[in-house]
């Protein structure tokens, strides 16, 4: 509608000014001294919310982090969408690497350079933006209704509570998460699942002290080296996972949807420049885009232990940690696959340490079906702005709080992200470019429209 674009076109400093405003606040959720910014945060979003045209915004403390609710209620008759987003983001570690300031934003090259900048303030304020696009153009065809919360990159520990809590207040007819990726802005796609995750920490214990490399080295176990070895043992020469029951739930791809996952355009020689890698690794019998999106993995995601700080310090150490995340596929259960990881490492620990492991969280896989309203308004929405339809792909990453909306909500997720896997999430650099962050909130509007007439 010309009337959005319009009204897009003379906001489009205003829409990236608030964006970089919020970027600026440093809404870690994984570390304490972060508290207040989280707060301030959730703050910020009332406000926009608000601006934007929002009826009613509140701010939800819960047990750790505040829930950001807002909606506008146009038409009891009327469908109503509820949108989904978080606020938190993930430490910026390791500093050192980022070449502008993680909460400083910079834009170069016709992108924004910031922690959030896609993952996911990028994304969700798309949302607010096209809400107050239609609001403020009297042009909005639903209800809707956002839930912004503060620790999803934690493993949302407190939104079930607060989603089984106020069923009546999430009443809605469908949801829409945009915290995934196209494959380009040439090339849109959406994703019709993403990965479950069980994500624990390990800790090896050997002697009851730090030791003399010299005097102890050769007669006492390093706790390093055997849980390096332990580590090293779980998946064999074909980079398969070698614990036992680990794929027994999988439901296998068809043939007729690993044959459209081999439609989508894939460079890989474009994939390896892009890392910096000579070669890529992955399970054997599966493509690299197979084993992102429809294989389960295991992954070390830190690993440490005896004398890390500058110079040399000659010790045999008493201790040594890993941090280790699956990501899962339809059917595996979290639960489970904790239970057997956790189990398997106890079991295959030598007797000369000791282990502990406990989980720091997990979620379940999420499927979305193609047939739904909900997919056919959103690709329909792509289509009208990109000029082609998406191609369904299924997402590597993982939203753990999906298969519990469906479960106490009752309704269909539909994921409608405007991200690039190479915008470096969780990593240094993390990127957004200003045309998809634009994109999204050209296309946003169209979903509510063909939602509305569905």
């Amino acid at each position: 509608m010309q009337t959005w674009k319009d009204y897009q076109e003379k906001n489009k400093d205003k829409f990236l000014n608030e964006l970089l405003e919020l970027l600026r606040i440093p809404s870690v959720s994984a570390r304490s001294e972060h508290k207040k910014d989280m707060q301030a945060c959730a703050e910020a979003l009332k406000t926009r919310l608000l601006e934007a045209g929002a009826d009613k915004v509140e701010i939800y403390a819960t047990a750790g982090h505040p829930v950001v609710y807002g909606e506008k209620i146009i038409d009891p008759s009327k469908p109503t969408v509820l949108v989904y987003g978080h606020y938190d983001v993930q430490p910026a570690d390791p500093l050192n690497l980022w070449h502008s300031g993680p909460f400083e934003p910079v834009i170069k090259d016709g992108k924004i350079f910031a922690r959030g900048a896609c993952d996911d303030k990028g994304q969700v304020y798309m949302h607010v933006k096209a809400f107050e696009t239609m609001s403020k153009t009297n042009t909005l065809a639903t209800n809707i209704k956002f839930l912004i919360e503060g620790e999803e990159e934690v493993g949302s520990p407190n939104l079930a509570t607060f989603v089984k809590e106020n069923k009546a207040l999430l009443k809605s007819d469908v949801i829409l998460i945009s915290d995934t990726a196209l494959i380009s802005l040439d090339t849109p796609s959406m994703d019709v699942g993403v990965r479950g995750l069980s994500y624990i920490e390990v800790e090896v214990t050997g002697p009851n002290r730090d030791l003399h490399s010299g005097v102890y080295g050769g007669a006492v176990a390093n706790p390093i080296t055997i849980l390096a070895k332990m580590i090293a043992s779980l998946h064999d020469e074909n980079n398969h996972i070698t614990i036992p029951g680990f794929y027994d739930d999988v439901v296998e791809a068809t043939t007729a949807e690993r044959k459209l996952m081999a439609e989508a355009p894939f460079s890989e020689e474009e994939y390896k420049k892009d890392l910096g890698v000579n070669e890529l690794w992955g399970e054997k019998g599966y493509t690299t885009n197979e084993r992102t999106g429809i294989r389960p993995t295991l992954e070390l995601n830190g690993i440490w232990g005896g004398y890390t700080g500058e110079g040399a310090k000659t010790v045999l150490p008493s201790k040594a940690y890993a941090k280790i995340s699956c990501r899962l596929v339809p059917n595996q259960g979290s639960d489970k696959i904790t239970e057997i990881l956790i189990n398997h490492l106890k079991k295959i620990a030598p007797p000369y340490i000791q282990i502990k492991a406990e989980l720091h969280h997990g979620g379940e896989p999420y499927m979305t079906p193609i047939d739904s309203k909900g997919y056919k308004a959103a690709a329909k929405a792509i289509e009208t702005t990109f000029g082609k339809q998406p191609i369904p792909v299924r997402g590597g990453g993982s939203i753990p709080i999906c298969a519990l909306f469906e479960k106490e909500l009752g309704v269909k997720i539909i994921f409608m992200g405007f991200g690039l896997d190479s915008d470096n999430l969780h990593s240094p650099n993390e990127k957004y470019d200003l045309a998809n962050y634009y994109k999204g909130i050209e296309t946003i509007p169209y979903f509510h429209k063909y939602f509305a007439e569905q």
